[in-house]
């Protein structure tokens, strides 16, 4: 392991301690073997911990596509853990210093939730966004979450956002860890494309009055159905969790209260799958509105 770290620290110095990223493998160090070796213990504790990643400012990212997205957001590479044989071209576009690690299969295995496929994972420079940071178009639409149950719905509902072109989402949490691997890898990258921010319920019922949106929030009691609600102006849809819904204060908070009809026994549905549906009845009126 000695070895293969002194080998790679050589390698960097003279290659200027950057790899251009259409360079052959061939002139890079020895692939790691181990995942012992430290700088794969390190990617295995930012996977794991999400205190790990807050404090050092990093995160994780698997696949080519997930990669390619947070890129494209600007978002600064570390350093690369490759699989040739997985990764096919070398041609990966990666920003200049972005440091290129070989691994093994073995290697690749542990480190990667979808070990027989893409064949990177990259460790990315964390920033965090504020509720000022957001760029608002004219007639913004806006998802809140009040809280966040598994990080996999969140993933879900960001895939929906970038679907329906979402301004953001926002999550009424202000310790949600919006880097953890379970959410990047469900959101499939929509977590680089679409803004999103975490913050108190009070911070973002502030942000929202003082902008003019209108809140509607998603709820069965006094409600009306979704599809009987004007979404053409400004509009927050907020939501709450499955098990308990929406807290007293967005429910004082809001212009309306809006329901999807269920017509079966349960009175639920995933909120991913809530969030989808009433953001595509926005982008319906929208779209009506326009012809």
């Amino acid at each position: 392991m000695e070895k293969q770290t002194r080998k790679y620290n050589e390698s960097r110095a003279v290659n200027g301690g950057a790899r251009p990223a259409h360079t052959a493998m061939a002139q890079e160090p020895e692939i790691i073997t181990s995942a012992q070796n430290p700088r794969v213990k390190y990617l295995l504790t930012l996977q794991q911990k999400s205190q790990e990643r807050k404090s050092a400012g990093r995160f994780v990212v698997e696949g080519r596509r997930e990669l390619m997205h947070c890129i494209e957001a600007g978002y600064r590479v570390d350093s690369a853990f490759v699989r040739e044989d997985l990764l096919g071209t070398p041609d990966l576009s990666l920003p200049q210093g972005t440091s290129l690690i070989p691994v093994n299969a073995r290697v690749y295995e542990r480190i990667a939730y979808r070990g027989g496929t893409e064949g990177i994972v990259a460790i990315v420079e964390s920033r965090t966004l504020r509720l000022t940071d957001i760029r608002l178009r004219p007639n913004p639409l806006i998802v809140v979450l009040e809280s966040v149950e598994k990080p996999g719905n969140l993933g879900a509902v960001l895939r929906s956002a970038d679907a329906a072109q979402a301004d953001a989402v926002i999550v009424c949490d202000p310790m949600t860890d919006l880097f953890n691997p379970n959410l990047i890898r469900s959101s499939i990258g929509a977590i680089f494309s679409v803004p999103c921010v975490a913050c108190s319920s009070e911070d973002c019922i502030s942000f929202l009055k003082e902008r003019h949106i209108q809140i509607l929030t998603a709820q069965l009691q006094d409600s009306r159905l979704y599809y009987d609600t004007p979404m053409q102006q400004g509009t927050a849809i907020v939501m709450g969790t499955e098990s308990t819904g929406l807290t007293a204060v967005w429910r004082k908070a809001a212009d309306a209260h809006i329901r999807i009809p269920m017509l079966g026994r349960l009175d639920s549905l995933n909120v991913s799958v809530s969030a989808a549906i009433l953001l595509f009845e926005a982008v319906r009126q929208r779209q009506g509105q326009e012809q």
